[in-house]
């Protein structure tokens, strides 16, 4: 048994994609330590920082792994699905570090951390989910894959998404990133409803996903923010179009549109370039 580095490929030749990728996964963690390093969290409140942005990292780097399929699909870029277990196996170590992180910050009383796992629906949903990534990251190697079925392990994904999500969404305070990772999730879930209906290249059906997904990230930031802090809906629904607000923060229904917007560029292009491609063919067959 040969072993291949994550800068290589399957024929144990330098990837540029891949090494660009496993240095990219390297950015949260030094970006997060420098922050809390610089006094950016407060010395009082670095740990709480530190377990918040790792949570984060952690299921932005889970849903990255989610959106090669649309990526590779869009982009017609299929050699991107050799980086996605990489990426599915570095939310895992950030989901790791998350958990020991926060256990520093319970000043690891497992008594009062067992209690909180068990009461509290967020912790619970936590647990869960962490339980599912070591058995994904356990069940990731091709014959673990094949002896699972690619239907299970599939579901088995798809299911810890679930429930990264909803700890994210369900953890305790309203910020942004709550809600852009939300909108996010529902736009790569969305995708995989167009795909199944062969729609999935369509700038047409892209355009609509990203509006569509905007306003559900609005509507969530709104309800959250009327729910936990009492604001009118009318008000937090109105910061989207403040520019105002815009000088403070990019509103997450914005951010979730410039996200699936990209991708409705990716295939416009794909889709002008294909065309002109053709009419080049026609011609010299002409």
């Amino acid at each position: 048994m040969h072993l291949i580095w994550p800068w290589q490929d399957r024929k144990r030749r330098f990837s540029w994609l891949k090494a660009s990728t496993f240095a990219l996964m390297f950015v949260p963690a030094v970006r997060t330590f420098y922050q809390a390093g610089t006094g950016e969290y407060g010395i009082s409140l670095s740990l709480g920082g530190l377990t918040y942005w790792s949570g984060v990292w952690a299921t932005a780097i889970l849903l990255m792994a989610l959106a090669v399929t649309p990526a590779l699909t869009i982009l017609r870029w299929p050699a991107l699905v050799d980086v996605r277990r990489m990426i599915g196996v570095t939310a895992l170590v950030y989901t790791i570090a998350h958990i020991i992180i926060y256990f520093a910050l319970r000043s690891w009383n497992f008594t009062a951390i067992a209690n909180e796992m068990l009461t509290r629906l967020t912790l619970i949903v936590a647990t869960l989910s962490t339980i599912g990534l070591i058995v994904l990251g356990a069940t990731s190697l091709d014959a673990a894959i094949r002896y699972m079925g690619a239907k299970n392990w599939q579901r088995l994904h798809n299911t810890n998404y679930v429930m990264a999500i909803l700890h994210v969404v369900l953890a305790r305070g309203t910020y942004g990133e709550q809600y852009l990772l939300a909108g996010i999730f529902v736009w790569l879930m969305a995708w995989r409803g167009l795909a199944h209906y062969g729609k999935g290249t369509d700038a047409r059906a892209l355009a609509m996903l990203a509006l569509g997904s905007s306003l559900f990230t609005a509507l969530l930031e709104a309800g959250f923010l009327w729910g936990r802090r009492g604001y009118e809906l009318s008000w937090s629904l109105g910061n989207n179009f403040s520019l105002a607000y815009l000088d403070v923060a990019i509103p997450p229904a914005w951010e979730v549109l410039g996200f699936g917007l990209v991708f409705v560029l990716a295939a416009a292009g794909r889709e002008v370039l294909r065309v002109k491609t053709a009419r080049l063919e026609a011609r010299q067959v002409g």
